[in-house]
């Protein structure tokens, strides 16, 4: 009876070390094994947060939509402004350049009157 339970303690002993010489399997499975479990997973948390999702009702969407229409308008105006009042300014300059290229005074006189045509346009 004892040689039996050495006999079967030294098996024990044995299975416990052929373990340890083997490489451990990784616990998360292959490549394939872990990218479908992702994809499950990633499947199921887009689902649940489709249905957190709050749908607005046909009256806020139209609301929002002319606000957003409104405020196109409104920013389209202000950069059509700018963009002419540029314009102005640099039509201006190019005729002040102009005449005073014309003008065929020496350079200190041009100079003191394109500053001072720019300060009318300018100031007012």
């Amino acid at each position: 009876m004892a040689n039996k339970e050495v006999s079967t303690a030294a098996e024990k002993v044995a299975a416990a070390e052929k373990k340890k010489d083997k490489k451990p399997a990784n616990p998360n499975g292959n490549w394939f094994a872990r990218a479908g479990k992702a994809i499950k997973k990633f499947c199921k948390d887009l689902k649940g947060e489709i249905k957190k999702i709050v749908w607005p009702n046909g009256k806020t969407v139209v609301k929002s939509t002319l606000v957003v229409l409104v405020m196109v308008a409104i920013c389209g105006i202000a950069i059509f402004a700018v963009d002419q009042l540029l314009s102005l300014s640099i039509s201006l300059l190019k005729r002040l350049a102009e005449h005073v290229a014309n003008s065929g005074a020496d350079a200190a006189e041009t100079t003191e009157a394109a500053v001072i045509a720019l300060r009318s346009f300018f100031i007012g």
